[in-house]
């Protein structure tokens, strides 16, 4: 089956083969998601959305893994609200997104590179991946995994890894259903292309109905918590010290002197 390219991005990659849509994240060595990458997801959905015989969309990391994360030093008080705005636009688009939205995820999947593969329909890992909500360490916390995670895992297990911050393997990603399925290194790409081939004997139109009717009942509430949780970050967590403690002392590599306030 012929593939399409499009090559007009810097830091991702678009691929077309028939009905099935590949985003890769190519930002080396780790896919850090920057402000750029930002606009360049936000015009390759506007592409996939566009494209009615497209069912289903791949997204993935180049390279060493998923991604780790959004760049810290686009967390800075000049930059935040710009990037927070940049990026919850590009999650908004995957969850609204008509098309069954894929995450493969190996090596590190952490921070907003984790909301990007959670945030997806389905989500297949390897078993040695690096799953994890580090924010808490930088002082902040993740405002789409705040809306959207213990919905999908559960609120006490949701709170284990947004508060402690701790990082886990594709294996637990799976137990706890962050991912689909958990599989070795080397058996990811043959999940991903199998659940590929059962989409593409499938309607388009229908695939997009069902689920619209899916998450009929999510999407408000995810919407509400999302702005909930974006408000707190900007006008309360970005004005206090020690998140701006944690930003600076991670720019600056030295330990956080914590205040309190």
């Amino acid at each position: 089956m012929a593939t399409q390219s499009k090559s007009q991005f810097a830091t991702i990659a678009l691929d077309y083969e028939g009905s099935i849509a590949r985003i890769v994240l190519n930002n080396p060595p780790v896919n850090v998601i920057t402000v750029p990458m930002m606009e360049e997801l936000v015009a390759a959905l506007e592409d996939v959305e566009a494209r009615p015989e497209v069912a289903a969309l791949v997204l993935r990391g180049a390279g060493k893994g998923f991604s780790a994360g959004v760049d810290v030093a686009a967390h800075t008080p000049d930059k935040v609200r710009n990037m927070l705005v940049m990026f919850h636009g590009v999650v908004r688009m995957l969850v609204a997104s008509k098309k069954v939205t894929i995450a493969a995820v190996h090596g590190s999947c952490l921070g907003g590179g984790a909301e990007l593969a959670a945030v997806c329909d389905l989500a297949f890992t390897t078993e040695s991946a690096t799953w994890g909500f580090p924010e808490i360490s930088l002082g902040c916390f993740p405002p789409v995994a705040a809306a959207m995670l213990a919905p999908v895992i559960g609120q006490k297990r949701a709170a284990d890894l947004i508060l402690t911050g701790r990082k886990i393997t594709g294996d637990a990603a799976f137990v706890m259903g962050l991912a689909n399925e958990a599989v070795p290194d080397g058996e990811l790409d043959e999940l991903v292309e199998e659940t590929c081939e059962r989409l593409r004997s499938l309607s388009p139109s229908s695939l997009q109905l069902t689920k619209k009717a899916l998450y009929a009942w999510d999407a408000a509430h995810f919407t509400k918590g999302l702005d909930r949780a974006e408000k707190i970050y900007l006008e309360e967590l970005m004005q206090s010290e020690d998140a701006k403690e944690g930003i600076s002392a991670f720019m600056q590599k030295r330990p956080p002197v914590w205040k309190g306030k």
